[in-house]
């Protein structure tokens, strides 16, 4: 079942997502995360290297995944944590060697390719959380997702519909204390016989 649309509203997007603690079931299908994977790839990408993939987990492929973290943290309780929502999307980062784009800035645009889709997701009525832990790194984790040298695992969406109780009105942010203007440099006085030294 598809969720009610939210708003097609940046602001309004930006002032209502949360990153919901509690999923339920019903999930994105296939073609509805590529439309919406395909919209946020407009985000800026430097040499247009796409420099990241997405991988879909559903059903027991959560399983699997539930049984990596476990023998990669020794404890079986944290199987559960693959189970969170009923759509869990890997995201990938596959960096490659290019003279003019360092692997930063191909990390960023990974970044903001998934923060894109996040808020696409919830345009669409469906909640997502960005959650990543120690594991990421780990073998067992990395041998679940078939993860290719040199790729590195950057979290997963979790992906579902949203508790109805998820929500509330968010917090009025101050944005003074992290942006400053850098004014111009007061030019130096010459010294007395007009040569700088």
């Amino acid at each position: 079942m598809t969720p009610v649309r939210a708003t097609t509203d940046l602001a309004g997007l930006l002032r209502t997502r949360r990153s919901p603690r509690r999923m339920l079931d019903g999930a994105p299908d296939d073609a509805e995360l590529e439309r919406l994977l395909a919209l946020a790839m407009n985000v800026p990408d430097h040499g247009r290297l796409r420099p990241w993939r997405m991988l879909v987990l559903r059903g027991t492929a959560r399983d699997d995944l539930g049984a990596a973290l476990a023998e990669a943290s020794g404890d079986p309780r944290q199987a559960a944590k693959a189970l969170r929502a009923p759509l869990l999307v890997a995201v990938v980062l596959r960096p490659s060697q290019h003279p003019k784009v360092p692997e930063w800035e191909q990390l960023a645009t990974a970044v903001a390719v998934t923060t894109a889709f996040g808020l696409l997701l919830h345009d669409q009525g469906w909640g997502s959380v960005w959650r990543t832990g120690p594991h990421l790194e780990a073998a067992p984790v990395r041998a679940a997702l078939r993860l290719a040298d040199g790729e590195r695992l950057l979290g997963f969406l979790y992906t579902g519909r949203p508790a109805p109780d998820e929500g509330g009105p968010r917090p009025q942010y101050d944005a003074a204390p992290h942006l400053s203007v850098l004014a111009p440099a007061a030019a130096r006085p010459l010294p007395v016989g007009g040569t700088d030294r």
